[in-house]
């Protein structure tokens, strides 16, 4: 069990996302979340409502599956494979975020500022939330993709739009981080 506990070098996690990509290729299939959103759009009904949304979601059920597996995923590893929620941060780091009114920085993972139940229950978490998923609905949309599929099997498979979406999604997390994140916070 040691060695799952341990940070795994590039030289691991690389191939292991190979392998996994030339699986889907070999299958046919794209990597990627994002159209697992419309897929349970249009299995909940949504086709009823807008055309865009009348497509045969038997087509999509493996990425139903690998969602359903990051989610299981990420259960097992934030409950039993995190054995320590301290965080090395920089100095300079821990007290910027501290400036921005986050408290215990560097002793968890996820700030209960932000992922607290009280958090995203007021109107500021709610209001934040609302409108971050639109934006990300649709912006996944009109990129074409998610940052996974664009990222991952764009690059891999050398595509300038998703490399361009890419640049696009470096961009908007910095005028996040540095712009935005700060007047909310």
């Amino acid at each position: 069990m040691d060695f799952i506990f341990q940070p795994w070098a590039w030289y691991i996690g690389g191939p292991l996302i190979a392998i996994s990509l030339l699986l889907y290729f070999y299958f046919g299939q794209n990597f990627g979340a994002s159209t697992n959103f419309e897929t349970m759009c249009t299995i909940f009904g949504a086709d009823k409502v807008s055309d865009y949304f009348k497509k045969d979601w038997k087509e999509q059920k493996f990425a139903l599956f690998f969602v359903v597996g990051l989610i299981i995923g990420g259960f097992i590893a934030a409950n039993y494979l995190i054995l320590n929620q301290a965080i090395d941060l920089s100095p300079k780091t821990v007290q910027e975020l501290t400036d921005l009114g986050f408290a215990n920085v560097g002793s968890q993972y996820f700030p209960d500022e932000i992922f607290s139940m009280d958090a995203v229950l007021s109107l500021k978490g709610f209001l934040i939330l609302l409108v971050s998923g639109v934006l990300i609905g649709f912006g996944t949309r009109y990129a074409g993709g998610c940052t996974s599929g664009h990222a991952i099997t764009g690059l891999s498979s050398l595509q300038l739009p998703s490399l361009l979406a890419v640049i696009g999604f470096f961009i908007g997390g910095i005028i996040a981080t540095w712009f935005i994140i700060p007047i909310l916070f």
